[in-house]
Parts: C-alpha cells; structure tokens; sequence
C-alpha cells in the first residue's frame, strides 16, 4: 500500500475511534492532505488533520495531535511503514519512515525494474493528449513548441500511472488561415506569411496552383510533411494520430454536429449568424457557429472533433494543450463538449510563453522567419534532450525564459548535464563488477547495513517515484518530474562524495552495490518519463 494512502486511512480510523469514544462531537471526516514537511528534521510526512479537527470542536489543536498520535501509534501495521510518530506546534503529525520500510523500496525497485513506479489509478481507462496543433502555415515556433514536450510527458506519466492513452496532433489544414497561406504562396497584397519556406513553395507550386485556397491546401500538406513532422521528430515525439480539420469539414461531421445541437435547442438566429447557446452551461456569452457570410468558425469545428473524441474514439477523458492565447476559447469549447453530455471529460492546460535569452538578453529575430524564434533554431544548437528538459522545468502557468547559455555549459550548473552525469556515474561503477551482480540481483543483500543518513536520505528519494507519478497524473503539473531528477540525482552525488562504494567489505559493498543499482533504475524510468536518454558514459 502506498504510504500516503497508508496514513490517510489509519488517520480516518483514528477519528473514527475518537468520535466513538466521545472524544470527537463532529460526525464528518475533516479533508486534509498528507505533506512532506518543509523543515527536513520533521519527518518525511506531515498532516495537519488536528488542526482541522480544533476549528470544529473548538478545541487545543495540539492536544487533539497528541490523541490522534496515540491512535495511529498504536496501528497493528505501524512499525511496518514508521520508526516514530511525533506532535509539532501548531498541531502537526509528523511521520518518519523506517528503516526495514526504506530496504524494502530498495528490494522492490530490483525486482519490478522498470515497471518500478507503475501504478493502477487509472484503471485501463482511455485519456487522449492533444498538443502543439499549431496551424501548418509555417515552422513551429518555440511558443507553439513548448507543449511538445510538455504534451509527450504528460501521456507518458498517464500510462504509467495505468492510462491508455493516445497523443493526437489536430491539423488545421482547413479555412481562413489556409487561404492566407494560398496567398502568402503567391505573395499577392493579402499575404500574411513571410520566410524562406514561402519562398521554396512559391517556386514549387505557383507555376502550376493559382487557386488562393487549392494553393493554401498544397502548401499545407507540404508544411505539415517536411516541415513539422521533420521538426517533431527531432524533439522524439511520436504520435498515435494526426487528424485533419479539413477531412472532418468535408465528411460533413461539423454540418451534423451543428444541426444535432439544433435539435438541442442549443443555437438560435441573429444578426444573420447561428449562435450556440454556451451561456446555458456557464459561459458568460454565447458563441458564434456559423458567420452572416456563411462561414463555420473555429468552434464549430472544435466542438465537432471533440464529439468524434468522445463518440467515435470512446476516450474517457481528452486533454488538451493550449498556448496562453487561447484562454478565451476554454469555456466555449467546454461549453459545447457538455452540451452533448460530456461534462468535465475535458481538460485544457494553457502554457505561458517562451522567450530565448542569450547573453541576458532576449532573442527575438529567427534565422528563417524574420520574426518569432522557431524550434528549428533551438535544435541546431542543442540537443533534444537539453531542449525536452528545459522546456519543463517550469510550471505551465509560469512564463519560461529559456537560457541559451545555461542550456550549452558542460558543467554541473546545467541541470541536464547533472542529471545525466549521475546516471553515467553509476554506469561507470556497476561497469567495474561481475556483470552477474547487475542481471541478477533482486535485493538479496544485507540492507541494513545502509545505516548512513546519505544512504537512508537516497532511498526516500528513490521511494518517491510512485508519488510524483500519481501527483502528476492527478493534476498534470510535469514540471514536478525534472525536479524529482535533479533532487534524486543531487542525492546520489551525496551519497557518492560520503560513501566508497567498492569496498574491501564485501557485504558492505554488496548493499551499496545494490543500493547505486536501484537509483540507476529509478533514474531512468524518470528520464525515460521525461523523454530524455539516460547515457552510461559522458
């Protein structure tokens, strides 16, 4: 059983027990979280639940922990999970791991590998991850890029946490901006791209396509093909689907999808335009379908493709990844997922914006479009992997400022280079033992010998995994995963600077041995989360 989880119930039970008692007069279980203290000599788990308990009976809130502290102390399986249980001011409980708990995470990491961290939360269900979708109209620039890794990351900590998911790049090869492309590609007065791009597909397709939009569509696939899909690649994502506005105009679905929401009642007249009733489910305007000149907007074929979602793919749950310009278009488009019965199904994440910083200072001018940074920049001048890790260090809300400088130094100031110089450490210790060690060891070793605080402080880093998968399954922040590997490479520096792991004591070095192999597991299954290679020389 998960620790957390552990807490969580025997500290209901132990409410429970109070409230029978007569101790408690409240008949409602407070909510409260299990946390890790901010102080690190307070234990390595802390809740607050007494505190909660006071404000309803008016009570002390440190006497309310210390009966409570008695309660889960005196749990059958306490000892199983906890050396000591202790009260802090203002009405805290702190929890401290025991040591027989810390060898057991150590045993189980051998034995499970890389399925270490794999959790059931999500019960098989299917979640798709929609992300980037930036209009084929030209290269991806690093603000449409960001939700790249940010997207690939988050389907990939959904299906270890039990998902199926699916990760879907949605085309807008369709509509007014296709024929802004159209005449971009001629370079006639409604132009509205620029770049070296344009001029290749003038020289391409003018010649034989005049038509704006049929010239538009063209250049589009061309994009979309040697442009965007080179560009994906080199970030090493790979899609389950691409899926084309254009196919579901033209099938007709977003038609139906319209007349369905008539049926409704949930679109009326005015003005000559068809309007969709959105303020019914909360919107704080309705929002246009169809313009007074005939046109669908981009809604119309949002809701369409979210209803094929949820009716013809059979998702659970869809999740979309937006830029920050977009948040205006969040309630419409949830508005309308509800409106044919799939409320709360849908999840929009909205990432800030990028700036490029080098020498300290923003660069704003791109080699091939003369305005916005593209990707394309990024990834001539540095890895995917340092690219990847450093477009998730922050939090989606948070604007990124990525350093050019930082990104390229070989040092340990570049957290990429730190974390994969950790991973290469371990590889160059385990590379000087019998190969026989590394293949087959399942914990068989005497662990408690990893008595030192680094040792102990090192596997609580490593027991951490299960948590930051199932903390970010929960609330999509995979900005927590690149800390998670700093914090758990920073351990093993520690451990490394303290404790010499090829010893003349051989049971003594056999637990160390088995203690760098476990972190070497963990390490990776987080890079491989994050995206990242894991390299064994450096």
């Amino acid at each position: 059983m998960d620790t957390r989880e552990y807490i969580k119930i025997v500290s209901d039970r132990a409410i429970r027990n109070m409230q029978k008692a007569g101790v408690l007069a409240c008949a409602e279980l407070p909510v409260f979280q299990v946390l890790k203290p901010a102080i690190k000599d307070r234990g390595d788990y802390a809740i607050s639940v007494a505190m909660e308990l006071a404000k309803l009976e008016k009570k002390n809130p440190m006497e309310l922990a210390e009966l409570l502290k008695e309660e889960i102390s005196s749990e059958k399986d306490f000892r199983k999970y906890f050396s000591k249980i202790e009260t802090a001011a203002p009405g805290f409980i702190n929890f401290y791991l025991s040591p027989e708990y810390l060898y057991n995470i150590v045993k189980q990491v051998l034995s499970e590998k890389e399925k270490f961290g794999n959790l059931d939360l999500g019960k098989n269900k299917k979640v798709q991850v929609e992300f980037v979708s930036a209009n084929p109209t030209g290269p991806l620039t690093v603000g449409n890029g960001r939700g790249g890794p940010f997207g690939d990351v988050l389907a990939n900590v959904l299906k270890k946490a039990g998902y199926k998911t699916e990760k879907a790049y949605y085309v807008n090869d369709y509509g007014q901006q296709v024929l802004a492309l159209g005449h971009s590609v001629l370079k006639d007065e409604e132009a509205k791209y620029s770049g070296e791009y344009i001029d290749e597909l003038n020289k391409q397709l003018v010649p034989r396509i005049k038509d704006p939009y049929q010239l538009g569509r063209e250049a589009a696939k061309i994009i979309l093909e040697t442009i965007i899909k080179k560009t994906i690649e080199k970030l090493n994502i790979k899609y389950d689907e691409w899926f084309s506005e254009a196919l579901l105009q033209e099938s007709g679905e977003v038609d139906k999808t319209i007349d369905l929401l008539k049926k409704k009642n949930f679109v009326y007249e005015k003005d000559g335009a068809q309007w969709f009733k959105a303020t019914k489910f909360g919107d704080e305007r309705d929002r246009v379908l169809i313009k007074s000149d005939g046109a669908k907007t981009y809604l119309a074929g949002d809701i369409a493709y979210h209803k094929y979602k949820f009716e013809k793919k059979k998702f659970d749950k869809a999740i979309n990844v937006w830029g920050a310009d977009h948040f205006g278009d969040v309630v419409g488009l949830k508005a309308g997922v509800e409106a044919f019965g799939y409320k709360n199904k849908l999840d929009i994440v909205l990432l800030q914006f990028v700036t490029v910083m080098k020498d300290g200072k923003p660069v704003k001018m791109s080699k091939r479009l003369g305005t916005a940074i593209t990707m394309d920049d990024l990834l001539e001048e540095l890895p995917a992997d340092v690219v990847r890790f450093f477009f998730l260090q922050k939090s989606a809300n948070t604007h990124l400022n990525f350093d050019m400088d930082l990104a390229k130094e070989q040092s340990d100031k570049n957290p990429v280079f730190y974390v994969q110089y950790a991973h290469a450490r371990i590889a160059s210790i385990l590379e000087r033992v019998e190969p026989h060690f590394v293949k087959t060891s399942r914990g068989k070793f005497q662990m408690d010998l990893l008595s030192k605080p680094v040792e102990l402080s090192l596997i609580k880093q490593i027991a951490r995994l299960p948590e930051i998968v199932e903390d970010t399954a929960k609330d999509n922040q995979v900005h927590r995963l690149t800390q998670y590997a700093i914090d758990l490479a920073t351990s093993f520096h520690q451990f490394y600077g303290e404790c010499h792991v090829l010893i003349d004591d051989e049971k003594l070095k056999q637990a160390r041995l088995g203690l760098v192999l476990a972190t070497k597991i963990v390490l990776k299954n987080t890079l491989d989360l994050l995206g990242v290679s894991a390299p064994e020389k450096m």
